[in-house]
Parts: structure tokens; sequence; C-alpha cells
């Protein structure tokens, strides 16, 4: 074939050449045929010669393009987008009146919180009061009280208040004293000779009078030394000391600065055992004391 048949050709190709994106989609059951390669101006060295002028014309330029899916209204569009939402508002409605909603956490601590008890009337706190009374070895506070019986301490003070006052007017051989910062039931002094004898039956438990001396020096003098108590009664105290410590009537409490002797007071046995609240209910001493005191004094210097 000579150089002018294969330049027209090549013409006859270029012009019968359909670009990609004009040409028509294959059906979806028939595979898609394959993609054209671009020609150039130029026709290559060792193209063939004898390629017919026809071969593209046989391309299925009359199969019928499908037209692409109809696009839905803007209106169809937006009710589709509302649909899922309004669904799921319907859902947390529809939850939310079966389920109720969680309360905070303060509200829940709020509703949680126990309740008060419930307050005793006159006649209950008073008789919770005596019955306690009767069985406690050691005078009891009014806060400890008022703890146990869950009440307010000023109410339950003066209902102990009431209890005295109505013990003392009836005559009973006992009575209700505040004794070393508590309460506790004693027995009346004008029947103590009975109670004595009820309770010792020919034992002696009494103190000696050295005991009774040295207890009597601490009591009124305390904080003091045991030079002091044995300069006041004349005599060696050590060993009286001792004994008063061994019953629990007596105390060590510090030491004193100049000499760094031991200082000794009362206890609150003590205080028990003499049915006192402190040691300013002690009665006191001018008039146990002799007339001629200043006679003694100066001849004791």
């Amino acid at each position: 074939m000579s150089n002018e048949e294969t330049r027209n050709s090549l013409a006859d190709q270029a012009a019968a050449w359909v670009p990609p994106w004009q040409r028509p989609a294959p059906p979806r059951d028939t595979p898609a045929p394959p993609q054209e390669e671009n020609l150039g101006t130029e026709a290559p060295a060792e193209a063939p010669a004898e390629a017919p002028a026809e071969a593209p014309a046989e391309a299925p330029a009359e199969a019928p393009a499908e037209a692409p899916p109809a696009m839905p209204p803007v209106s169809e569009i937006a009710a589709d987008a509302d649909a899922p939402a309004a669904a799921e508002d319907a859902v947390v409605e529809g939850t939310a009146a079966r389920v109720p909603r969680k309360q905070p956490a303060s509200r829940r601590r709020a509703t949680a919180a126990p309740e008060p008890p419930p307050e005793l009337d006159e006649a209950e706190l008073r008789g919770a009061l005596e019955a306690i009374l009767l069985v406690v070895d050691e005078p009891v506070s009014e806060a400890t009280l008022a703890e146990v019986l869950e009440q307010p301490a000023a109410r339950v003070g003066a209902m102990l208040d009431q209890i005295a006052a109505g013990y003392t007017a009836s005559g009973h051989g006992f009575e209700l004293r505040r004794a070393a910062g508590g309460w506790r039931l004693y027995t009346r002094p004008e029947y103590a000779g009975y109670v004595e004898r009820f309770v010792l039956d020919g034992q002696s438990v009494r103190l000696t009078q050295a005991a009774l001396e040295t207890l009597a020096v601490v009591a009124y003098k305390q904080p003091v030394t045991r030079s002091r108590i044995s300069a006041i009664r004349g005599v060696n105290c050590d060993g009286v000391i001792r004994t008063l410590v061994t019953r629990g009537l007596v105390e060590e409490c510090g030491s004193e600065p100049e000499s760094g002797a031991f200082l000794y007071r009362t206890t609150t046995l003590f205080l028990e055992k003499l049915g006192l609240n402190s040691v300013d209910e002690l009665p006191p001493l001018a008039p146990f004391l002799p007339d001629d005191v200043e006679e003694l004094s100066d001849v004791t210097r």
C-alpha cells in the first residue's frame, strides 16, 4: 500500500473515533469493550497497512443508552432525612414515658438520708433514764445518756433535774445527784447507818486515821508534793501516799518545776465516793480548826 493510501486510512480512522465520554453505556450483562488507545497525528511505523477502514464502524453505535436514574424531588429528600430523626424522637419519648429519669447524686443522697429518731414522750424518757441510772456503776454524763437515748442533751439534762427534784420532794431513801461530772443514784445521808450495817456486816473497810489526814491534805492543798504533806502532818507520809494511790483515791499529776518532786491530786473516784461534783464543793476548814490555831502555828515555828 502506498503512503497516500496509508494516510487516507488513518484519516478515516481518526474521523470515525468517538471519545469515551460520548460513547453509549454498554449493557449490564455484557462486558465493557476495551478502551481504545488515543491515536496521534502521526502513524507508527509498524502499523498494519491492511487494516480495513470500516473497522470502527462496527462499534455498537445503535445500542440505546440507559438513562440515568431520575433524581427525587427535594421535598422527598428532606422528608426522608427527617424520618429517622422523627422515629428516634418517638422512641426516646416512648422510653422516657416508661423509664424514670436518673436523679442527680445530690438528690439521691438527700432522699437516702436516715430519718431522725422519734422524740420520746415525757413518761418514756423518764423511765429510760431511771432504768439506766439503776445499773450504772459510776456517774454517767448527760452527753452519754443523750447519745444512748438519741435525744437532745438539753432535754435530757432538764429531765434529770426534774427527776432529782421529784425524789427529794417525795422523801425517798435515795436521791439523784450530780457527782464527778455525771449523774448517779445515792442513798440519803440520814439512812447511811442502816446501809453501812447491811453492807459491811462487821467488816471494817475504813481508812486509817493517817490515811484520812493525808487524803484531807491532798484534797485541800492539791496539787501538793510529799514533802509538803509531811511538813503539814509532821510525820513521813510515803507509805500512806502509796496506799492512797493503790486504792485509786490519789494520783500523780506532774512534777514541781523548782524541785522536780512529784505532785499529787485527788481522783474522780474520790469525788464519787464523797458524792461531790468537784473539789470546790468541799466544806470549809475554818469551822473545824481549834481556837488557838495561831498559837499552835507560832509554837511550830
